[in-house]
């Protein structure tokens, strides 16, 4: 059975309480999963047809200025 929120929230809170120094590699490496699953997706998106475009939409990027990998 999966888990509710407030169960997952509690044991969060109680894993950084009880491990004050290695809860941050931990966090660490969550968030930077995510940030490398997101590059990812980028990556295979832009090499499809209209990836560019769909992008784009996506995101709803007004301003192409300062995304470099769209021009």
């Amino acid at each position: 059975m999966r888990e509710n929120h407030l169960e997952q929230v509690e044991r969060w809170a109680n894993f950084v309480k009880n491990n004050p120094t290695e809860w941050k590699k931990v966090h660490s490496e969550f968030i930077n999963a995510i940030f490398d699953n997101h590059y990812m997706f980028r990556a295979r998106l832009l090499k499809t047809p209209h990836g560019k475009k769909k992008f784009i939409e996506l995101y709803k990027i007004k301003n192409l200025k300062g995304y470099d990998f769209l021009k």
